[in-house]
């Protein structure tokens, strides 16, 4: 089964670079002109708010998941294609979760880092085999790798935990696995979670 709709994970802000922004437009009018959907954090700012209006203005379909407790916090995206209010982070990351056939990771901080610690631990769990993809733009991702391949040099992880992602350049390469990538199959069960 082919990849149909791409949980992103970004910031909340724009960071430092504008080549973040121009990473995270260009995945969202890519994800809308390839026609998967889109599911991220339902936020309209930052980012998140970014990679949405791409999506939504290149004619695609996006799904947001906020929690209530961030509705007017992180502004709420309200034209997005649906919105889902959690009750809670980790309710929201579940649905996140089950609706995505496939994660991508774009620049952000601590949400973005717990998010994607999260989804690379549960696929080790095997609690799902749905590909990630870590977006290397300007090199932001290098600091969180580095950390990932010292917890398997110092004894913490085993040398595969790294083979349970992939660290790609840019937007368009991403877009190339996705299109080759095959959605893992419809085993996972989110109570498990």
């Amino acid at each position: 089964m082919s990849v149909a709709a791409v949980a992103v994970f970004c910031g909340s802000r724009f960071g430092a670079r504008p080549d973040f922004e121009e990473a995270a437009r260009e995945m969202g009018t890519s994800l809308g002109r390839a026609g998967m959907r889109l599911v991220y954090g339902g936020g309209d700012v930052g980012l998140m708010g970014a990679v949405a209006d791409a999506t939504l203005a290149a004619g695609g379909r996006v799904s947001g998941v906020i929690p209530t407790f961030l509705r007017a916090r992180e502004v709420m995206h309200e034209g997005v294609t649906d919105l889902t209010v959690t009750d809670s982070m980790h309710s929201r990351k579940q649905l996140m979760f089950a609706r995505a056939d496939a994660f991508v990771v774009l620049p952000g901080g601590l949400g973005t880092f717990d998010e994607t610690i999260e989804i690379v631990t549960w696929r080790q769990l095997k609690l799902h085999d749905k590909p990630i993809f870590v977006v290397n733009v300007a090199g932001w991702a290098d600091p969180m790798v580095a950390m990932l391949r010292a917890a398997v040099r110092e004894g913490f992880a085993d040398a595969s935990a790294l083979e349970l992602f992939e660290v790609v350049p840019d937007v368009a390469t991403t877009m190339a696995r996705l299109k080759q990538a095959v959605r893992g199959p419809a085993t996972e069960n989110v109570d498990r979670l």
